[in-house]
């Protein structure tokens, strides 16, 4: 627990340098309109990256969510569009074709969480690879969506019948992004789970060694594949703001390697690709950071070509990170009486 925290003092004092590097950089990084629009993205990547931590933690991997994204929001989008969405809930979707929103975001989230259940089935009874999984999946349901759509675009347009959905997705509370808002609360929640309940501390087990947690009586197919629906869900949630915030979904485009993101938040935040090990605060350090750098490699004018070389170098930089620290623990212990 205490190198946990030291990971999150140092990283939230990383994040402290790279923010003041970029204000001196740019003035307008401390403009109110670009803190609603860093934190508002900073909501939108924070909610998937927390799901995906969860995961790292058990030791696994999801590929599958940039994909996720484009599938989901193709459906979202072709709900919402099947009718004028006049009739008010409950009673629109109960009447031909009439769907009302909160049933379009009812079968997103429950789609979301299906893949999930899928997802810990393969990885848990047919005791495939998550690689292989969720890498198939990655291929799967973005081809899945291109069909689905018919490589056409699908947007919302003046979201007639849908506005409160928009508005809720877009809008902000006291001057603060509903995403950031979000995040928040979605990470006060997974805090209390991860670190202070029974499921938590059974998650941890499972990731430092899942034959020994078995051993002890924990039911880590359960626990396992309880992560991967949890991030499916998450995605789902990720996958409404992102539809809405662009306001139309690329079947080919939307999502693309979104889940490099998550994963580099959670290494950066601690999540060990081991598992084991990781936290709900130091994944939200992690998204703030990285999109921090993003920013800074906007106000520097890096070639936008050059991103994903950052994401790599960031991700890099966190498993080397990690690999110094365990080998240090380790040579510690060796010497240690």
């Amino acid at each position: 627990m205490k190198a946990l925290m030291r990971k999150e003092t140092g990283l939230f004092i990383l994040l402290v340098v790279v923010c003041a590097l970029t204000a001196a950089k740019s003035p307008n990084f401390l403009s109110v309109a670009n803190l609603i629009n860093e934190s508002r993205l900073i909501g939108m990547y924070g909610i998937f990256s927390i799901g995906l931590g969860m995961v790292i933690i058990t030791g696994g991997i999801d590929l599958s969510v940039g994909s996720m994204f484009a599938l989901l929001g193709v459906i979202l989008a072709m709900i919402l569009n099947a009718s004028d969405n006049t009739w008010p809930w409950p009673f629109g979707f109960m009447n031909g074709r009439y769907l009302a929103w909160p049933f379009a975001v009812i079968v997103t989230l429950g789609v979301g969480s299906l893949l999930g259940t899928f997802h810990g089935f393969l990885i848990t009874r047919v005791k495939l690879q998550p690689f292989i999984v969720t890498l198939c999946g990655l291929l799967f349901y973005r081809g899945m969506a291109r069909y689905i759509a018919q490589d056409d675009a699908k947007g919302f347009g003046a979201a007639k019948g849908f506005e409160a959905l928009k508005e809720f997705t877009k809008g902000n509370e006291f001057g603060i992004p509903m995403p950031f808002i979000m995040l928040v609360v979605l990470g006060i929640i997974m805090w209390v789970v991860l670190h202070r309940s029974v499921y938590g501390r059974h998650l941890l087990a499972v990731g430092r060694n899942e034959e020994a947690a078995r051993y002890s009586g924990i039911n880590t197919k359960r626990i396992i594949a309880s992560t991967y629906i949890l991030s499916g869900f998450l995605a789902a949630i990720s996958g409404i703001l992102f539809a809405f915030d662009t306001n139309s979904i690329a079947p080919s485009m939307t999502g693309n390697f979104y889940e490099l993101y998550g994963i580099a938040a959670a290494v950066l935040g601690g999540c060990s690709l081991r598992g084991g090990e990781g936290s709900i605060v130091g994944i939200i350090l992690g998204t703030i950071l990285l999109q921090i750098l993003q920013n800074l490699v906007n106000i520097l004018k890096i070639p936008s070509s050059l991103n994903f070389a950052v994401m790599g170098a960031v991700i890099l930089a966190g498993v080397l990170a990690d690999q110094l620290i365990t080998n240090r623990r380790k040579s510690i212990k060796a010497v240690e009486p």
